[in-house]
């Protein structure tokens, strides 16, 4: 997962909405975000406890080796390879998520998940319809948030499949292609508990956000 989307990707997803929503009661809001977190402290702490192993072992080895090295030398090698380390970290952004653990990225993007569910109202639909496709490119991450009226309903295992369709299209460079896939999959589950009906307000936007 790795690029944005274009005008045209935003059309298509957006007319893939409207289409899903036409007949169901239920309404699909998606989200994509290039990244759910800087990483900058997390990455750090994991900087700051290399260094640290690395200057045990190099203790080990000055003190097997009878060189005499003072205290302050030490720290002061010590700090010095911190900040070296640091500065890396600030030269070369991409690498703050690479030395964060996969558990703590995920708790992130599901975080902001949450986040935009709530910031973007989709719990506010007047049957509780609402679902959020989520995607956080730089996590390698999706998901889907129901609301209340529709997880009673629908098994979390239909969402988990739409999510692993998301996932394996990204990888695959096909984005767009698994978020359309993933609108009219999730329209078709909506359509079976919530038809539309003559009365079908549209109460979300019909686009794709990304932040």
């Amino acid at each position: 997962m790795s690029r944005s989307l274009t005008p045209h990707d935003h059309q298509t997803l957006s007319e893939r909405i409207k289409a899903a929503e036409a007949v169901t009661r239920g309404e699909i809001y998606c989200v994509v975000a290039r990244s759910s977190d800087g990483y900058v402290f997390p990455a750090a702490f994991m900087l700051a406890v290399g260094v640290m192993l690395a200057s045990l072992a190099v203790a080990v080895w000055l003190d097997r080796s009878w060189f005499a090295v003072s205290h302050l030398a030490f720290a002061l090698c010590e700090a010095a390879a911190l900040l070296a380390a640091l500065l890396v970290l600030r030269l070369v952004p991409d690498l703050a998520i690479r030395l964060t653990p996969r558990g703590l990225r995920y708790r992130r993007a599901h975080d902001n998940a949450m986040r935009q569910f709530l910031a973007h109202n989709v719990h506010l639909t007047e049957k509780r319809t609402g679902i959020l496709i989520f995607v956080s490119l730089a996590e390698r991450y999706a998901t889907v948030v129901a609301d209340a009226g529709i997880s009673d309903k629908v098994g979390q295992s239909e969402w988990d499949a739409i999510v692993g369709r998301i996932v394996a299209a990204a990888k695959a460079g096909r984005l767009t292609e698994g978020l359309a896939d993933a609108i009219d999959r999730s329209g078709l589950l909506l359509a079976q508990h919530f038809p539309g009906g003559v009365s079908n307000p549209n109460e979300l936007d019909d686009h794709v956000v990304e932040i």
